[in-house]
């Protein structure tokens, strides 16, 4: 390809064509990827003269149009806001007539000519010259989504944008300045009880709040809790959502949902011997059986559909309630339980139908014929999942209403996924917002040495642009609703993402994509004040210049992962010198437990999983070893180990003494919030999820090794977590 038209193309998509590794190394794109990922984005690579005619058609697109869609703005304290027209050259001089309706319902109105503002652009298309101009108006606009219009004298078209104000920062509560926060991150999933089904759920997440904030604790994160798929409930990353907006309806607490103790047909099927042993064969497994909990909830939670829909008038409040849940879920909502209803259908009939890109044809478009006439023919199916969001709805607002009785800060952090999967009903239902032809993953780094590719179709930024950034609002606020808290999955993708182009035969093939940031950055800071959520940033990887002082800028909370903070010379920084405005955390589900660290558990897996090579295990065996000598060098050093606890590594594995030591160093340091897992309190060994695999490691499916009963009677566990809640208090070493 010419080399100016494929800097152009490079331009015009932002893509990035060198970058700085996750070693500080600088790395160039390869042209033959550059080209894959255009060829993705739809370009015709192989015909110069094509290429550059749909560049000119997309170019085109934009001076056609008078306003852009869209314009995020940050609060001027002097009231001035920036309005960019675009305007043919004999159009400049016309009077031009703005309604600025505010989000509150209040009008502003004013007139102009472009001319009289300022030129920033031209354009020649057509024979025909095109110029952009600012103009500078003064308003006092509250904070919110407003609609500005535009007449243009002697052109009947009405020309519309949404005009976004955003404040400076996100949401911090007040109490943060008086102390330091601690809790937990938990896979909801993982969960054992005497009383759930085989996997956690929300009436256990209650559970495990109670006791934590009896601790001191102040938050419990969740991984995602996204929707994922009731007819094929084994595809279990909560990393590869269905739909990121509503929620994973195997999390229900039966007993928990209206009509439980009232149904007879109900409490026929779940109190039936088989039906008993079936749930406690569930109960006492290892590992989650995706398949066989949703075969004994999703019966259960039909008769009680059934019966919510039979006592509507006894139940007036419950009805309404469901009624105004589903007006304000509006088509995002109806979408996902169509989807749910139909896949339930068609794999019934073929077990291999995933998902809609291998349906039949005619349901392959979300608004197609074939998939209305199924709708209006399984009308009850559909209400039944909008039924079971609602009550999975009310079941977390529940506990996050008691999180916060019980004296918790925050209460719950919920985790936004960084995509969804290709079977995904957000994909069915606005495929133009997404490009198929590749997937968002990683290049090598730390946690996956070989690069990711997770199978997530990435957003095109100029569709998400385009749409008004409609799907991202509704994400934030969707995940910033019933939390205290809300934690962004690989936080740089509001920057840049890295796409690997279908067919590359390893993740190391692509390229980085960018976003528009600051626009973004807006959106999160306005949703964050309107929900009173903290925003805390998963900047862990790939992490470019500058990323942490835009999340410091913008009010977000860092992530510190103790093993990765390290010094020039090997030895670990001291916790007092990690910022202030970060979450710490000892390890995360991506990483090994303390003892599968301290144990190299981590390596020997890898190695079986093919991740490792024999070759290169004794160097990372070498470099885990001096590791593992400078970590009991710092403990000792900050005194956080007994003075006649062993100074020497070799032949020291992994005991109460100093994983709780590591965990009481962490909640001695700077940061304003301190998360740790369960999994290290209770001494586990297998991790939760092998970044780089699928099917090679059973995935998602671990559960803790105790009951929840067994945790609150665990008195050299509450001994400790008090501990930890003194320590935040104390600021020992801030």
């Amino acid at each position: 390809m010419d080399k100016k038209l494929l800097a152009d193309l490079i331009r015009f998509n932002g893509i990035e064509t060198a970058f700085t590794d996750a070693w500080g190394n600088a790395t160039e794109v390869k042209e033959q990827d550059q080209l894959k990922l255009l060829a993705a984005l739809g370009f015709a690579v192989d015909n110069d003269t094509l290429a550059a005619e749909q560049l000119a058609e997309r170019q085109k697109l934009h001076w056609l149009e008078p306003l852009d869609p869209v314009s995020v703005q940050q609060q001027s304290a002097e009231q001035q806001y920036r309005l960019q027209v675009r305007l043919p050259i004999d159009e400049v001089h016309q009077q031009l007539t703005v309604t600025l309706t505010t989000e509150q319902g209040h009008t502003h109105a004013f007139s102009y000519s472009a001319i009289d503002a300022e030129l920033s652009g031209v354009m020649l298309l057509d024979d025909t010259e095109y110029q952009q101009y600012e103009h500078y108006f003064h308003f006092d606009l509250p904070l919110g989504y407003h609609q500005l219009r535009i007449a243009i004298e002697g052109d009947d078209e009405i020309y519309q944008q949404s005009l976004i104000i955003t404040p400076e920062r996100c949401f911090q509560p007040q109490q943060f300045q008086a102390q330091k926060q601690w809790g937990v991150s938990v896979q909801l999933y993982g969960l054992k009880s005497d009383s759930n089904w085989g996997i956690g759920d929300f009436a256990d997440l209650g559970r495990l709040v109670s006791y934590l904030a009896k601790q001191g604790a102040d938050f419990v994160g969740l991984n995602p809790i996204h929707a994922l798929y009731p007819a094929m409930p084994e595809s279990a990353s909560p990393y590869s959502p269905s739909s990121r907006r509503w929620l994973n309806i195997i999390y229900l607490s039966v007993p928990q949902m209206p009509g439980f103790a009232e149904c007879l047909q109900t409490a026929a099927l779940v109190n039936a011997a088989h039906f008993v042993e079936a749930v406690q064969a569930q109960r006492n497994k290892d590992w989650v059986d995706y398949a066989g909990v949703m075969q004994l909830k999703l019966p259960a939670l039909k008769t009680l559909f059934h019966w919510f829909t039979e006592h509507q008038q006894a139940n007036p409040k419950l009805a309404a309630d469901f009624a105004a849940f589903k007006q304000q879920g509006g088509d995002s909502l109806r979408q996902l339980a169509l989807y749910d209803a139909l896949h339930m259908h068609l794999i019934a009939k073929d077990p291999h139908a995933w998902g809609w890109p291998n349906w039949p044809e005619q349901y392959r478009d979300a608004h197609s014929e074939a998939v209305q006439q199924f709708a209006a023919e399984h009308e009850d199916d559909i209400e039944f999942y909008g039924y079971l969001q609602f009550c999975a709805q009310q079941q977390l607002a529940t506990v996050q209403q008691q999180a916060k009785a019980s004296g918790m800060l925050l209460g719950l952090y919920r985790d936004l996924a960084v995509g969804v999967s290709e079977a995904s009903t957000e994909i069915w239902s606005n495929p133009d917002l997404y490009c198929r032809n590749a997937s968002v993953g990683a290049p090598p780094d730390i946690l996956g040495p070989k690069g990711q590719n997770w199978g997530l179709p990435p957003m095109l930024p100029y569709q998400l642009f385009r749409q008004a950034y409609k799907p991202m609002i509704e994400l934030f606020r969707a995940n910033m609703q019933d939390s205290g808290a809300l934690r962004i999955d690989h936080v740089m993708a509001l920057l840049r993402l890295w796409w690997v182009p279908k067919g590359a035969q390893s993740a190391g093939e692509g390229a980085y994509i960018y976003y528009p940031i600051m626009d973004l950055l807006g959106i999160l800071a306005l949703e964050s004040q309107r929900q009173q959520a903290v925003v805390i940033g998963e900047d862990l990887g790939t992490v470019p210049d500058g990323i942490f002082e835009l999340l410091q800028q913008f009010g977000m909370y860092s992530y510190r992962i103790f093993f990765f903070e390290q010094a020039e010379d090997g030895g670990y920084i001291s916790t007092a010198h990690y910022p202030v405005q970060a979450m710490s955390a000892l390890t995360t589900h991506d990483m090994p437990t303390l003892i599968g660290f301290w144990h190299c558990s981590d390596l020997k897996l890898g190695l079986k999983l093919g991740l490792y090579t024999e070759e290169i295990l004794p160097a990372l065996y070498a470099d885990r070893h001096k590791a593992k000598q400078r970590i009991l060098d710092s403990l000792h050093g900050h005194h956080a180990l007994p003075a006649d606890y062993p100074r020497s590594v070799e032949n020291l594995g992994m005991d109460r003494t100093l994983n709780y030591a590591l965990q009481q160093h962490l909640a001695k340091g700077s940061c304003q919030l301190l998360c740790l897992q369960l999994e290290d309190w209770m001494e586990m060994l297998e991790p939760v999820n092998v970044p780089g695999t699928s099917d090679e490691y059973p995935n998602w499916r671990r559960k803790l090794s105790i009951t929840l009963e067994q945790l609150e009677s665990a008195g050299h566990i509450s001994a400790h977590l008090q501990n930890l809640t003194a320590n935040r208090r104390s600021g020992l070493y801030s």
